[in-house]
């Protein structure tokens, strides 16, 4: 029975990964070689369970609860010391994750499942850095985790029945939506969804619309909630950038090259919400969208 679940990152996702493992009474262990982010995360992580309270989502009791079951280090090997899951939440960069799992092997319990919450990079090629291939899997929360209800569940070559089930059930336990894909570049979600946003990068990079024309048409005509260029600026260019060159090596197909628009707007340090510039400029305290370009 999972009781305790190690996070590894406080950052956005890990800060979020662990909110809604303590609203739902799981002891978390956040971990983070950064004493500054952990502080960071557990203020975010405590801000947020006020807007919930704020808003009816959460009682008082649940509140406490979350902070109650938060607890942070900077040892990875402390950290995940009697943790039946770990939840790795690292950097999108697959040699960091294949030393973590590397050295997760080494320092959980044979029997505790290892899951990363990558949102492009093989599961098998993860759970191969282990010595146990059948306890890997991917656990892709969507941001941000308290609010949205979708995992995206990975299946590795070797992942066992017996842990897809228990991550399915878990996710359930979370009152999120659980849905079981195989391992192929890109899993679902950003097989489809970063084509389109590469798509609305080079229509602006072709002259065929402004960047506000692009995203209301999105949001107007299509229903969505955000438009593809401002999702890419809360995603952030770099991660964009990196998810779409996985896809193009891993299909070898060139309809999954980056836009060259992309590729510029990265290595000038336009990375989105998180540099205060993508596609628009974001100023602290206000919600106006400003196009950039």
């Amino acid at each position: 029975m999972i009781q305790t679940i190690a996070v590894i990152g406080a950052g956005t996702m890990g800060s979020g990964i662990a909110h809604i493992f303590a609203q739902y009474g799981f002891s978390v262990h956040l971990v983070d070689v950064r004493p500054e982010a952990l502080e960071k995360a557990l203020l975010t992580i405590r801000k947020n369970a006020d807007r919930q309270l704020t808003k009816g989502v959460i009682t008082p009791d649940i509140q406490q609860a979350i902070q109650n079951n938060l607890h942070s280090f900077t040892s990875l090997q402390e950290g995940v010391r009697n943790a039946q899951l770990v939840v790795e939440a690292a950097t999108e960069n697959k040699q960091v994750k294949l030393d973590i799992f590397k050295q997760l092997d080494d320092c959980t319990s044979p029997g505790s499942i290892l899951a990363t919450n990558t949102s492009s990079i093989s599961i098998t090629a993860i759970a191969a850095a282990t010595q146990r291939p059948e306890k890997v899997i991917g656990m892709h929360f969507m941001n941000p985790v308290p609010v949205m209800k979708l995992v995206e569940i990975i299946n590795g070559y070797s992942t066992s029945k017996e842990v897809t089930e228990t991550i399915v059930a878990l996710s359930k336990q979370l009152e999120k939506t659980p849905c079981v894909v195989n391992d192929y570049p890109g899993f679902i979600a950003n097989r489809i969804l970063m084509p389109m946003i590469n798509e609305a990068i080079y229509s602006l990079y072709e002259g065929i619309a402004g960047v506000t024309e692009i995203d209301t048409i999105m949001k107007q005509g299509m229903a969505h909630p955000m438009g593809p260029l401002q999702l890419a600026d809360f995603i952030g260019l770099d991660v964009c950038l990196n998810i779409l060159k996985i896809l193009q090596e891993g299909f070898g197909n060139p309809k999954y090259a980056p836009c060259p628009l992309l590729t510029n707007m990265v290595a000038a340090g336009k990375l989105g919400v998180k540099t205060g510039e993508g596609f628009y400029r974001y100023t602290p305290g206000t919600k106006e969208l400003v196009p950039a370009r």
